[in-house]
């Protein structure tokens, strides 16, 4: 991650906040809906040429007192602090998230594989910190494969897809929020100068263009480790799928579950269970 990077989300979380949450008046004359920076300062207790300092990248080492003043005062979310923090961590130099520039890891370990044989026919799948795809289940086989997200060079790259593969709109009803997040996720689990993901970024900002490197050089935001998502499939219609994200030492477990009836009927089609006469469904 860049050493700016701190100061950039710091100046986002602010410009967000709109002055009422935390009991201020919105007032008349302000140019823009956020906290300004002396209001910030007021309520951490933080002093405005330090918060300055901090958002311009003239410091990148606050102590850890001032991190929890600023995410109190900014009603940051756990996802959020935990997030700060390793922008923190990062800016200082203390603690890289991406030790020495170490190859994404691709090897499965034996005991991943048969939590993934014990998922099936659930859709699932295990994915590295560039989004390479590993391993996964029949039934993640069955849903991706006519997707596209399968094709090409292995391990196949859920990120690349996305963003150079020309089907990918079509598949994401959802494509810009879907962009957002994988972004985020590669912004999180890798350091900006990891060369493994340098070289990914390279070939993808001349051969995707602005819809990636926009939101490569966007403030940086934490990943949603759970959520719905929605895919448009050849054989079976749009279907929502719930997605939970679990973390493996540098691997990220995704599994996804049927978010309604329409989904849960779609996956039975798709991925049928011989032991089971149901598929479990997600509502709400």
């Amino acid at each position: 991650m860049s050493e700016s990077e701190l100061g950039t989300y710091l100046r986002s979380r602010r410009e967000a906040l709109v002055p009422e949450r935390v009991g201020l008046p919105a007032g008349a004359r302000r140019r823009a809906p956020g906290l300004r920076r002396a209001e910030l300062a007021t309520i951490s207790g933080v002093s405005v040429d330090y918060l300055t300092r901090l958002e311009q990248g003239r410091d990148r080492n606050p102590s850890p007192q001032v991190l929890v003043a600023l995410a109190d005062a900014l009603l940051l979310s756990l996802d959020e602090r935990v997030h700060l923090r390793n922008l923190s961590k990062a800016a200082s130099g203390a603690g890289a998230l991406c030790p020495g520039g170490l190859p994404p890891a691709r090897e499965v370990r034996a005991t991943m594989r048969t939590l993934l044989d014990r998922l099936d026919p659930a859709p699932a799948a295990l994915f590295n910190r560039l989004g390479e795809t590993l391993a996964h289940t029949s039934g993640y086989e069955r849903l991706a494969g006519p997707l596209g997200l399968l094709d090409g060079e292995q391990p196949a790259s859920r990120v690349w897809f996305l963003f150079a593969d020309e089907r990918a709109r079509q598949v994401y009803p959802d494509w810009d929020l879907v962009a957002d997040e994988r972004i985020a996720a590669l912004k999180s689990e890798s350091s900006l100068d990891d060369p493994h993901l340098a070289h990914l970024i390279e070939e993808l900002s001349i051969v995707a263009g602005a819809p990636f490197t926009e939101r490569l050089a966007a403030a940086p935001v934490p990943p949603r480790r759970t959520g719905v998502e929605r895919l448009a499939h050849p054989e079976v219609g749009e279907l929502r799928l719930s997605y939970e994200t679990l973390d493996a030492e540098g691997q990220q477990l995704v599994v996804y579950l049927p978010a309604d009836d329409t989904a849960a009927a779609a996956l039975r089609h798709l991925t049928p269970d011989p032991r089971k006469p149901e598929v479990l469904t997600l509502t709400g």
